[in-house]
């Protein structure tokens, strides 16, 4: 039933506005309304409504109370409890919507989920139930609570998507090794780790292996006072090494019995790059030419890739071995395939020389690579389209990259004038952690076979061994490098 006092209000403003209002117009004019002598008397009274008391009608206060007949109740995935269950009922109340009980029911279901106990339950007739009890199954977020339902896909009031804590990434090295005549040369490759587990760095004139399952030490060759070690490269196998010398010759050493087995020729300067494909062996000079070397073959080359105009500092094959791609002193980033001696796709987006380079082995065709002091920049290309994705600026020279193969990240090494190292998550290139401790450029990066940890080295003459990535689940923690033994140890 419609309230009195609301239908003899809107029968007196009627009265008022219905000898004045056209019919088909919605504008009220002014001019012409002349009060009836009825609703004069009726406005008087208003006015002087401290003088004039209808006995016969009620007074009502200013306050506003909402009408819940037309609220739409399953929009919020609320059911309206019957006046039997709702807590502090009376017969009086026959059950209506706006009564305070049920409104207080209603609140609490949408604020607190369908679950929670009404106060008469807080008792004995809880059973002994632990109300502060926490339940991962009813964790709410926070739009749990909004009144527009963002969670009607997860259902009222729950959340089902897992809180996912960010990843901890030490700060610290667990291991430091001392590097002797480590080289501070932004355009050499002077440490790689083989499949075996087996740490390769160039020292000077020599080359020493460390075990890093033994921590054991030796020397693979000394080239003496008239060369130099300028890169090294171990083969996927991991039993032989390549080395790149001063004098542009390329070595192939087997590693278990420490003997040298070839000596390749072709360059005219010094080898700082090189990178295998199954028997392929890749090679970058100063002599600005790639040569393509096939151990198996007699000649000590198969092909010459030219194309850049100043020294190759950079080499990786992609994992499927069917492109390479090469940075330059001349800021170029070119890629190859297997057959042509003419780079198929050239980027000249970097404004200093591209020395980083590394091959995504999660989406086929992804590429980084990263610019040096004038640059500072990692850009991702995709050679499958050949196209530009996306660049970001870190501020510093941009000496080394390794992807992840456990989880869609990557790490990259600087120079100047920071000298550290990030870890950044891709595709949306957060930082996950930077790390510092290093006092010279950062030019050197490896990963490990398992790939959780990398090591870096500096002209500080340290290498350095960090845990950044997660373990892969698939394999046994027995394989993983003794992040224990702490300490301090010395190459040589």
């Amino acid at each position: 039933m419609a309230d009195p006092m609301i239908s003899q209000s809107n029968q007196s403003q009627a009265n008022i506005a219905a000898p004045t209002t056209p019919r088909g117009h919605n504008r009220l004019n002014l001019e012409n309304l002349t009060p009836s002598p009825s609703s004069s008397g009726h406005v008087n009274r208003l006015i002087n409504s401290n003088h004039y008391i209808s006995p016969s009608r009620p007074i009502y206060s200013d306050r506003f109370i909402p009408c819940r007949s037309s609220s739409n109740f399953a929009l919020f995935n609320i059911s309206l409890p019957p006046p039997s269950a709702t807590a502090g009922s009376s017969p009086g109340d026959g059950g209506k919507e706006d009564n305070p009980s049920a409104y207080a029911a209603l609140l609490r279901n949408a604020l607190f989920g369908p679950q929670t106990p009404d106060k008469k339950d807080w008792g004995a007739g809880a059973g002994g139930r632990n109300i502060f009890r926490y339940r991962t199954e009813t964790r709410q977020s926070l739009h749990s609570l909004s009144p527009f339902g963002f969670d009607y896909l997860s259902g009222p009031g729950v959340s089902n998507v897992a809180i996912k804590t960010p990843r901890k990434v030490s700060r610290s090295p667990y291991k430091v090794l001392d590097a002797p005549s480590l080289q501070d040369d932004f355009y050499l490759n002077l440490v790689d780790w083989s499949s075996h587990n087996v740490l390769a760095v160039g020292l000077g004139t020599c080359v020493y292996l460390w075990n890093a399952c033994s921590s054991k030490v030796t020397k693979l060759c000394d080239l003496g006072n008239d060369d130099g070690v300028c890169s090294v490269g171990w083969a996927h196998r991991g039993t032989h090494l390549a080395v790149g010398t001063s004098n542009g010759k390329v070595q192939i050493w087997d590693a278990s019995r420490c003997k040298r087995i070839r000596t390749m020729e072709g360059h005219r300067m010094r080898v700082g790059a090189l990178a295998w494909s199954s028997s392929m062996l890749s090679s970058g000079s100063r002599d600005k030419s790639i040569l393509q070397r096939d151990i198996r073959a007699q000649e000590d080359f198969v092909s010459k890739l030219s194309g850049h105009k100043s020294e190759v500092c950079g080499l990786k094959w992609s994992y499927d071995n069917r492109e390479l791609a090469s940075g330059g002193n001349d800021n170029r980033l070119f890629v190859w395939n297997q057959h042509s001696t003419q780079p198929v796709l050239k980027y000249c987006e970097h404004t200093a020389a591209v020395k980083a380079i590394a091959w995504s082995p999660h989406l086929h065709g992804l590429l980084a690579s990263g610019g040096g002091t004038a640059d500072r920049c990692i850009r991702f290309w995709n050679t499958t389209t050949n196209s530009h994705l996306s660049c970001m600026d870190t501020g510093s020279q941009v000496c080394n990259l390794v992807w992840s193969k456990n989880v869609n990240e990557l790490v990259s090494t600087h120079g100047y004038s920071q000298n550290q190292i990030i870890v950044w998550r891709y595709p949306t290139m957060s930082k996950l952690a930077t790390l510092t401790g290093h006092t010279y450029r950062v030019l050197y990066l490896a990963i490990s076979p398992d790939g959780q940890t990398i090591v870096t080295g500096a002209g500080d003459e340290t290498l350095r061994f960090w845990n950044v990535f997660p373990f892969p689940k698939s394999q046994n923690t027995d394989s993983e490098i003794g992040a224990s033994s702490l300490g301090r140890t010395t190459i040589r």
